[in-house]
């Protein structure tokens, strides 16, 4: 099999990211041999997979994790969400710039950078790629007790990670450093990946929207193709109002965090964000513009 083009081939990302380009599929299916089964050659004349499937998803994504990151077990219930790894390792490449700024432009590594990430996920993805990047010391914080055993038992397949990432159980859904920052804790920087939906009827309705766009036909309660929980995938109020609680919250913890960011998928949420941060008297504000294929994300990322 030739390296060719596939569906996410068109994206511009983060110059240390190692999925620039196109995906190895030869390479992919060699390091993981059961994804041979969901490659094949699309409309367009190039190797992919069919991305409105779950399971050819999650099985790209071992792949991924395993060539590129040596992680050689990651399973997870078909429930959960299952993220695109090159636009996670985006945002991780992103704070590694912020971070690198104020060091000389020398991005920092080791365990001495410790970074907080809100929302971890079954999954597990940010300090998977935070710590195999750049050897950081990871915290993740879960609401969702199920999840939180799903990332540990990742955790305690992959003997790298194991010294190097926790996860802590968030008790109370409206809080998210308050029960987690213990007393005399310090981070460098605080991540997250925000519910995007203001409801279940919206994330569903979004999921629709994803499996039209692909060109396949919908279902009055469609799969999702990257999974996802009620907690991952909505909040009341939806993102804008997730950060927004974020960014008050933030400030009762500025003097043991360095750095505070959040994706925002919505650019229209920017302004209002804006000012919150304004109005809490934030001294440093930056977005961070991230490209992926079609899809134009963004970080907010301030201090105080």
């Amino acid at each position: 099999m030739k390296n060719t083009k596939s569906d996410t081939s068109q994206k511009k990302l983060h110059p240390r990211n190692k999925h620039n380009g196109t995906y190895d599929f030869k390479t992919l299916i060699e390091v993981l041999p059961e994804l041979e089964s969901f490659v094949a050659i699309n409309k367009f004349g190039n190797e992919s997979i069919d991305f409105a499937n779950p399971d050819a998803v999650r099985a790209l994504n071992k792949a991924l994790l395993k060539q590129f990151y040596n992680i050689i077990y990651w399973e997870l219930p078909k429930t959960n969400l299952c993220p695109p790894i090159p636009g996670r390792a985006d945002y991780i490449h992103h704070i590694a710039d912020v971070l690198a700024e104020a060091n000389n432009g020398t991005i920092p590594t080791g365990n001495q950078i410790r970074i907080l990430d809100i929302g971890t996920g079954a999954n597990c993805i940010y300090p998977i790629i935070g710590h195999q990047e750049y050897g950081w010391e990871f915290v993740g914080t879960e609401v969702d007790k199920p999840a939180k055993l799903t990332a540990e038992n990742i955790i305690s397949h992959n003997p790298e990670l194991k010294a190097s990432v926790i996860i802590r159980l968030q008790e109370n859904k409206r809080n998210m450093f308050k029960g987690i920052i213990q007393p005399n804790e310090q981070f460098d920087f605080t991540i997250c990946n925000p519910p995007f939906h203001n409801s279940r009827e919206a994330a569903t309705e979004g999921t629709k929207r994803k499996l039209k766009n692909l060109g396949k036909t919908v279902e009055n309660k469609p799969v999702l193709n990257f999974g996802g929980q009620n907690n991952e995938l909505w909040y009341e109020g939806g993102e804008l109002a997730f950060i927004t609680n974020m960014i008050f919250e933030s400030v009762h913890f500025q003097k043991q965090c360095k750095w505070f960011s959040s994706l925002v998928s919505k650019k229209e949420n920017l302004k209002p964000l804006y000012s919150v941060l304004k109005r809490v008297k934030a001294t440093d504000v930056k977005t961070i513009n991230m490209e992926q294929g079609n899809k134009i994300t963004r970080i907010l990322v301030w201090r105080f």
